[in-house]
């Protein structure tokens, strides 16, 4: 059996039961970051050194002291400003098994899964709540996620258009909460098995929003999840929907993507044939930090999203015509970077187009070394598994103007050779690589 069932002993599933039968609703308190504008900019933190690192840290919150552990990137750079994204933790887990993954597969299932599928694209927040839960009362853990965002982004460089956050369970239900209260400050949320148990102070703005839910989840039943949902299917103005659920017996999952939500505010909505877990995984019951589906779905809804940010600084030197021989100009540029561990890897790729023209629709083809076979993939549809790969665009990321670029990615088991493909062709157009 998974450990992550043994996290939820009688006591805490039995409050948990009560919380949600009764509704409980938590008013949060407004003002501080929920005033920003939509449109938001990097913040005080960038172009300068930073003041924060990774680890845990302590702040003065609501006149409690309160805790968060930080990952930054490894390679962090001053004038980048970073998505951040907030992992909440369940009730009776803590920031560690967030930040670990210990409680499913230490590393791999880290933060839910999403750091090893950002390659040090993002900036990771566990927060710890009081008693292990998100009470909330009197919204003073939506006054700690304020508190902890003015002390991060005074810290360090923070894409403000880019701010997400994730939950399980009890985690879920904060997430939501945040969702409601902060919908100018979170530009998406993901919410894996929640009820509404933090409050929901607010809650008529619209926001991106993934719904994740186990049709025999005996702890927060799906019917909560789908009411959830259903807040933002209205706020964010999709057409009304039944989406379609998996078999009990099954062990697989179905994802619905609503139509005519409001630009920029998509709801998705992902049932799976198990219960009150967090790392479902197709074909068998129980948690699997390697084989869920779930990291994936929820990078691909939160990197779908374009920044609203530019980098801090510009270069500073250029060669001059007589410096260099000038070369040929690919009007394509990509960059790509694997992320390796045990039989699996992950692969982040950026596509530029460095030509003059706008691109409508496009194909990036590319051949996997031997031994890899794509598992699942984000923002792009990646067909074959193997050999000569065609990733081809979305819907929503079939554009890419002069000098903008889309970021996809995918999955992959590998026998032993983890390097990236050798070459890529956009459209049948040969690409620099960055």
């Amino acid at each position: 059996m998974p450990r992550q069932r043994s996290l939820y002993g009688t006591i805490a599933v039995a409050a948990l039961v009560v919380l949600a039968a009764t509704g409980t609703v938590v008013s949060g308190r407004l003002g501080g970051v929920a005033a920003a504008a939509t449109v938001r900019a990097a913040t005080a933190g960038c172009g300068t050194a930073p003041t924060l690192a990774t680890g845990t840290h302590t702040i003065q919150s609501s006149g409690q002291s309160r805790s968060y552990i930080l990952n930054v990137p490894g390679n962090y750079d001053r004038n980048h400003p970073y998505r951040l994204i907030f992992g909440f933790h369940w009730v009776g887990g803590t920031a560690t098994d967030v930040a670990t993954g210990q409680t499913v597969q230490r590393d791999v299932w880290a933060y839910y899964g999403l750091q090893r599928l950002s390659n040090n694209s993002t900036i990771f927040v566990a927060p710890q709540g009081i008693g292990n839960g998100w009470g909330n009362s009197n919204g003073q853990d939506v006054t700690f996620v304020d508190d902890m965002l003015r002390q991060i982004e005074g810290g360090l460089c923070v894409d403000t258009s880019q701010v997400f956050s994730i939950g399980f369970s009890y985690g879920a239900a904060m997430t939501y909460a945040l969702a409601c209260a902060r919908p100018n400050v979170f530009r998406a949320v993901a919410v894996q098995s929640g009820g509404q148990l933090s409050g929901c102070s607010g809650g008529t703005q619209p926001v991106a929003y993934l719904g994740v839910h186990g049709i025999r989840d005996g702890v927060l039943n799906i019917a909560g999840g789908r009411t959830l949902r259903d807040r933002f299917v209205r706020n964010n103005g999709c057409a009304a929907q039944s989406p379609r659920e998996p078999a009990q017996g099954s062990y697989t999952h179905v994802v619905t993507t609503y139509s005519g939500c409001s630009a920029g505010h998509p709801v998705v909505w992902a049932a799976f044939d198990e219960g009150h877990i967090a790392a479902p995984h197709d074909g068998g019951p129980g948690d699997s930090g390697s084989s869920t589906w779930v990291p994936a779905l929820a990078w691909q809804f939160f990197t779908q999203f374009s920044s609203t940010s530019q980098p801090t600084s510009q270069p500073t030197d250029s060669p001059s015509p007589s410096q260099s021989t000038p070369q040929p100009a690919s009007s394509c540029r990509v960059a790509d970077t694997n992320n390796a561990w045990n039989t699996g890897l992950t692969s982040s790729i950026t596509v530029t187009n460095a030509g003059a023209t706008a691109i409508n629709g496009w194909s990036l083809v590319f051949t996997l070394p031997a031994g890899q076979t794509i598992t699942s993939g984000w923002n792009a549809t990646f067909a074959p598994a193997s050999g000569q790969v065609t990733a081809a665009n979305m819907a929503y990321n079939a554009a890419i103007a002069p000098g903008a670029s889309v970021s996809i990615g995918f999955q992959a088991n590998h026998t032993g050779n983890t390097a990236t493909p050798s070459s890529f062709t956009l459209n049948g157009t040969s690409c620099a690589l960055a």
